[in-house]
């Protein structure tokens, strides 16, 4: 097998070691894993500040690319991080060969992370971010809640990620999405967990946030799970990644 470079970008709250498993399955099978911390998360939690936003967070990811001269990259984006691949590969899609969403998908123009599941859920975040985030930060979700009916997920696998993640900064969520659409040639899979391929087709005539999930070249992979894979599934989604990477020219 050719070897293939990934880059895994994780969603709010969360930094690169949430990839550890995947990224040692990964490598273990001779391929090149970037897992990114974004600015303000992870071991960069220092740079957090009120002014951390999306526009920061793409940036972050080309300077990634283009600082270590990656090329025919595997792009990997979990949940929010589907908005900071597809903001990266827009801007520097002369390096992607694939982007991958994880229990996501790309965002279309004007819209914002923090809108996606409705102006109620935007309120409530909101009043969170106002009331314990200091005004500028949304606090982690409580996890063992989020996780109590996933079997998949032991007490260990709990703990470690509660003690990974920390609040996210609110504006890389209420910064709307703004593309060229270069990023839109590139093929695309898409690794459904929480939801399946028949539901997302039923979602996409209806919801905006979904368009973009049926246009253009993709491919869909049902890993039944939570939203988060790589917590529940590490090995499973792994495997799902080195697919992909068979679809990248040598």
């Amino acid at each position: 097998m050719t070897p293939t470079t990934y880059v895994l970008i994780p969603g709010f709250w969360l930094g690169a070691a949430v990839w550890q498993p995947v990224a040692e399955s990964l490598r273990e099978r001779g391929h090149a894993v970037h897992a990114l911390d974004l600015p303000g998360m992870g071991e960069r939690a220092d740079l957090a500040s009120p002014a951390t936003d999306l526009t920061a967070h793409v940036e972050d990811v080309v300077r990634l690319l283009e600082e270590h001269d990656l090329r025919d990259v595997v792009l990997v984006g979990h949940s929010y991080g589907a908005l900071v691949v597809t903001g990266a590969a827009d801007r520097a899609a002369d390096r992607v060969a694939r982007l991958v969403y994880i229990d996501a998908g790309p965002l279309p123009d004007g819209m914002a992370q923090a809108d996606f599941e409705g102006p109620e859920a935007r309120a409530a975040n909101e009043e969170l971010v106002r009331t314990q985030g200091d005004g500028w930060q949304l606090p982690p979700p409580p996890w063992a809640a989020l996780a109590a009916d996933v079997p998949e997920v032991d007490d260990a696998a709990m703990a470690a990620l509660s003690a990974a993640s920390q609040p996210q900064p609110w504006r890389t969520a209420t910064e709307e999405v703004a593309l060229t659409g270069a990023w839109e040639r590139l093929p695309r899979t898409g690794v459904l967990c929480s939801f399946g391929v028949a539901q997302l087709q039923q979602m996409a005539p209806v919801v905006p946030a979904f368009a973009h999930m049926v246009a253009g070249d993709w491919t869909y992979v049902e890993l039944p799970t939570w939203h988060w894979p790589m917590v529940s599934r590490p090995i499973d989604l792994a495997d799902v990644l080195a697919d992909a990477s068979t679809d990248v020219p040598a």
